[in-house]
């Protein structure tokens, strides 16, 4: 039989791993009998754990949510993971840098010796994308307050503060919304939702949401166009009207092969057409930022279509002439 402290992690790895554990089959995975495992779960509960037993044919034992955090039980892969995660916590904007930073100490003092060398050399440096003006940080109470209106499909009321406050003389009243998803775009948060008094799919900012008590009734939630959060928001910051799309998507045919274009085209659709040769489907914001990003790869380029293209091309040309030459800016084309 092993010892009583190996026994009880064992015993406790098992009540995290399901819901329910009959005692007759803890016995057996324990090589124990089950009077030992009804002493070992009190010894448990003196530690802190809200065991509970239930009964029944196969009563047994369930591990329950208390109202102290007890002593936690990791295995090795997962004491990794949360101390990387912690590490990378300081890009998420939500407000918690200095709270990871204290989780990641306080697991690291509690960790084996052996965990603890790996994630001493394990140091991961989280860096944010540059940016013209940091990255708003959003209150953590203020997600935690969208979390759970979308949890419980509750109407949310908040108040919104605009991108440009001295653009409006009056206060705005409060917007009312169905929130259906919070997200984490490029280093903001956003909650999804739809707006009840303009009856359309909206996304706003998490850092201006000042959210009001009590929420609203339950709700029925609404299909999201696309037919999920990830596809209607790409579209929605994409400019489209959220089908994941990009405006504006145009075809060509570069002399290069397929596997020089396909490391730099994150959204494109690349065909190989031979050893030197390819075609590339593309979307952007406008067609001259189209025919822009085109055209930084250096190879000849066919325009397959659509006529839009081609114009932009034209256009950009014109524009890089009169740059050589010194010449004035010509003026885009009209749409």
């Amino acid at each position: 039989m092993p010892k009583t402290s190996a026994r009880l992690l064992a015993l406790l790895s098992l009540l995290q791993t399901r819901r329910d554990w009959p005692g007759a089959l803890l016995a057996e995975r324990l090589d124990i009998s089950p009077r030992t495992v009804r002493r070992d779960v009190d010894r448990l509960r003196e530690l802190g754990y809200p065991i509970v037993a239930f009964k029944g044919p196969d009563g047994g034992y369930r591990l329950e949510a208390g109202t102290e955090l007890p002593p936690l039980l990791f295995d090795d892969e997962q004491a990794v993971a949360l101390a990387i995660a912690l590490q990378i916590a300081t890009t998420t904007g939500a407000g918690i840098e200095e709270a990871a930073a204290r989780a990641l100490n306080t697991v690291r003092q509690v960790m084996p010796a052996r965990l603890r060398h790996r994630i001493d050399t394990l140091q991961v440096t989280a860096v944010e994308r540059p940016a013209a003006r940091p990255d708003p940080q959003v209150d953590s109470g203020v997600l935690m307050a969208l979390s759970a209106a979308v949890h419980a499909r509750e109407v949310l009321r908040f108040d919104y503060t605009p991108e440009y406050p001295d653009d409006q003389a009056t206060q705005t009243p409060p917007r009312r919304v169905q929130p259906h998803h919070l997200v984490a775009w490029g280093g903001r948060w956003y909650l999804v939702a739809w707006d009840l008094d303009r009856e359309d799919w909206r996304t706003f900012r998490a850092d201006r949401i000042v959210p009001r008590t009590p929420t609203g009734p339950r709700f029925t939630p609404r299909e999201l166009p696309g037919g999920g959060v990830a596809t209607f928001v790409t579209g929605r910051f994409r400019g489209s009207d959220g089908s994941g799309d990009w405006p504006c998507r145009g075809e060509v045919i570069l002399d290069l092969p397929a596997s020089a274009v396909s490391r730099f085209t994150r959204d494109g659709v690349v065909e190989e057409l031979g050893p030197d040769r390819c075609r590339l489907v593309l979307g952007s914001w406008s067609w001259p930022g189209l025919a822009a990003a085109i055209g930084r790869f250096d190879a000849d380029i066919e325009v397959v279509g659509p006529a839009e293209l081609k114009d932009a091309f034209a256009h950009l040309a014109r524009r890089y002439a009169d740059a050589a030459a010194g010449a004035p800016a010509t003026p885009p084309p009209a749409r």
